[in-house]
């Protein structure tokens, strides 16, 4: 597993030993942000949800986002995102917060938005359309912002979930991610009603 391109190009990263952490496989990965760079250079803020190596959320550091929140639930699996930080010179620009997504996404305020948000869950979970709805209802994701979900064929995710609209779907083998963002008229009427 490495950083695909940018400032941290090349670099490897670690991944913690055994089945818990599976993270996204390179030609994924690499899908995704051939997929992304068709929206324009990756700014801003990132959230990185069950940040797992950190692979994705460095991968955004390394091609020019600001900024990157990573929130990992296990204590040791925090310690090699904190590794992977120092080992490709981006500590600097991120955060690893230990704590489960859920709890997270119930105390975290929105006083600043990001850009990206990424949530790559375990393969299966249950959860993952709450999940979905909750970093809605944080109001976390910029009202330009995108919203990455990483899911096995098996989740038939929806196209829509409150104010967030699929814009695409990709599938490669037994991958898939689903790209979301805030449909303009109720970014729109949100911000009118915060005014």
């Amino acid at each position: 597993m490495r950083v695909i391109t940018g400032t941290a190009k090349g670099h490897r990263l670690k991944a913690p030993r055994g089945s818990g952490t599976r993270p996204m496989l390179d030609r994924v990965k690499e899908a995704l942000f051939s997929v992304l760079e068709g929206y324009g250079p990756i700014r801003g803020r990132v959230l990185d949800l069950y940040a797992g190596t950190g692979s994705l959320g460095i991968e955004c550091l390394s091609r020019g986002a600001a900024w990157a929140d990573f929130v990992e639930q296990r204590a040791h699996v925090c310690r090699i995102i904190r590794e992977n930080l120092e080992h490709t010179h981006l500590a600097d620009r991120a955060r690893v917060l230990h704590m489960p997504v859920s709890r997270f996404l119930s105390v975290h305020g929105a006083t600043e938005k990001y850009a990206i948000i990424i949530m790559d869950p375990p393969y299966a979970d249950p959860a993952i359309e709450a999940t979905i709805c909750a970093v809605d209802d944080a109001h976390l994701l910029a009202d330009d912002g995108l919203l990455i979900v990483g899911h096995s064929p098996r989740v038939e995710l929806k196209d829509r979930y409150q104010r967030l609209h699929r814009r695409k779907f990709r599938r490669l083998g037994d991958s898939c991610f689903s790209i979301y963002d805030v449909e303009p008229h109720t970014a729109a009427a949100a911000s009118a009603t915060e005014h």
